[in-house]
């Protein structure tokens, strides 16, 4: 591990805080109750938009586009998150969470209202990008205001506000789904944007608001060159996943362009090495890439393989991941103990190993004789996994981090992870229309027997994606740096 040990970076603005406590005592409960609340809000959209998405896609005839509302999402969030990385380590962290609340929100009511699916993956891209600015900025709030002692608790919070979205967001979803309709999952969600906006914001303002503290040097200007970079890994992103999803040779044309804007975008806006996991900071940025990637691009169709295979109704099949919920919470709580501290790498890799199990076991379900709820106890597995893994990587990055580059490491961390998201989905989503799986709605996604079955179309998502796991597992081996050779 480097030697690297960041200071609690004071704002210009933010009063100092008393030593001692939890993230719950006097110093922070305001501030944690608030950032907590964002991200519940967070965890709902996710649970809910992903039980009403099978329905919403036949709806709007889309079930061909069906991983592009989910990869739309992310691949607008990367512009979100460079601009947010900018943004608050500039001015601090309050406004781009302000704002991207808004764009939570406003995306939200573009997609319940769309008629055609191209709307309604406008939408999604709208709350992508305000998804991105809010994550970013959440990140600083907790390298400016809470103690490095403090940061895996908090981080620990953060997975167990999924818990309760998890378990009531599938089945609040599913409900609302069938008894009035899937634009109301997505209408309905914006109402819960008042509390963050209520909690959070005041709080922000009086402990992280304002500049680094530069030493009474004037902060940077915003670095127009990774806002280019941040455009074009953006649009590329598209562009790549617009190919994977059309599959004509024609196609190939702007997948190469796509490609040719993410390759200098990437190389410019995650840390030297990445992509050869150097070890340390570069290889903990790609390790949340490839397990967020390899765990969403599965997860993405757990569900529509549920409805549309076994005939499962909206309700049960999102709610075959609330489990996940509860038991990512829980490894985020093991690797936030003080105790777990000095097993950080194990951890972590006995968590991508138990990711790629999950992953794995989870298209058993294809097969008529195993039992339905077998998605939900591999994917209860995989969500440990993925608790221990993401919380660690978030913890090891801000201490990697000093002060003034927590926001731009931040967004690479992010970045990372809805970048192998858009990629992993677009090659999963490509080969699961190209096997069939356009079809796979007929006669099933309203919950009834019958009509075609293609087990082979979601075989193409969930054996690449343990694969994907693997690596990972290898990955997270190489989170430290080498000790230096003794000389003398």
């Amino acid at each position: 591990m480097s030697a690297l040990e960041p200071r609690i970076a004071e704002s210009s603005a933010a009063p100092p805080r008393p030593p001692g406590g939890g993230i719950l005592g006097p110093a922070y409960r305001t501030l944690s109750v608030g950032i907590i609340s964002v991200i519940f809000l967070v965890a709902f959209e996710a649970t809910a938009v992903g039980t009403a998405m099978p329905v919403a896609a036949r709806e709007l005839d889309g079930i061909g586009l069906y991983a592009f509302g989910f990869s739309a999402y992310f691949t607008t969030s990367l512009l979100g998150m460079v601009l947010s990385g900018q943004w608050a380590d500039r001015q601090g962290p309050l406004r781009p969470l302000a704002v991207g609340i808004g764009g939570f929100a406003a995306g939200l009511v573009c997609s319940g209202t769309a008629t055609v699916m191209a709307v309604f993956v406008l939408g999604r891209a709208v709350q992508g990008f305000g998804g991105g600015l809010v994550i970013v900025a959440l990140y600083v709030v907790v390298s400016r205001a809470y103690e490095e002692r403090l940061r895996p608790a908090i981080m620990a919070a953060f997975a167990a506000s999924w818990v309760v979205p998890s378990i009531v967001g599938p089945l609040a979803a599913g409900t609302v789904t069938e008894r009035l309709g899937w634009r109301w999952v997505f209408l309905g969600i914006p109402v819960l944007v008042v509390v963050p906006l209520i909690v959070a914001l005041p709080a922000i303002r009086r402990t992280a608001s304002g500049p680094v503290d530069t030493g009474g040097a004037a902060p940077a200007g915003f670095d127009r060159r990774r806002i280019r970079l941040a455009l074009g890994i953006s649009v590329g992103a598209g562009l790549l996943q617009y190919a994977a999803q059309d599959l004509r040779w024609l196609s190939l044309l702007p997948g190469a362009v796509g490609v040719a804007l993410l390759v200098p975008a990437v190389r410019g806006l995650l840390p030297r090495g990445t992509y050869r996991a150097r070890r340390g900071l570069p290889s903990v940025v790609l390790l949340r890439g490839v397990a967020a990637g390899a765990f969403i691009g599965a997860e993405s169709f757990v569900p529509l393989m549920l409805v549309t295979q076994r005939g499962l109704s909206p309700t049960l099949a999102g709610f075959s991941l609330a489990l996940g919920g509860v038991t990512w919470a829980t490894g985020s709580w093991v690797q936030s103990q003080a105790r777990t501290e000095p097993y950080r790498e194990r951890l972590m890799v006995a968590g991508m190993l138990m990711v790629a199990l999950g992953i794995l076991a989870a298209p058993a379900v294809l097969v008529e004789s195993v039992p339905v709820w077998t998605p939900a106890v591999a994917w209860a597995v995989g969500s440990l996994g993925m608790g221990l893994v993401i919380g660690s990587t978030s913890v090891l990055l801000l201490k990697l981090s000093a002060p003034e580059e927590a926001g731009a490491n931040s967004a690479a961390l992010q970045i990372s992870d809805a970048l192998a998201n858009v990629v992993l989905l677009a090659a999963v989503g490509a080969a699961f229309a190209a096997l069939g799986g356009g079809a796979v709605g007929a006669g099933h996604l309203t919950g009834t027997p019958g009509g075609v079955s293609h087990p082979a179309a979601f075989l193409v998502v969930f054996l690449p994606m343990a694969c994907v796991a693997l690596v990972g597992a290898w990955v997270a081996t190489r989170l430290q740096e080498r000790p230096a050779a003794k000389t003398g």
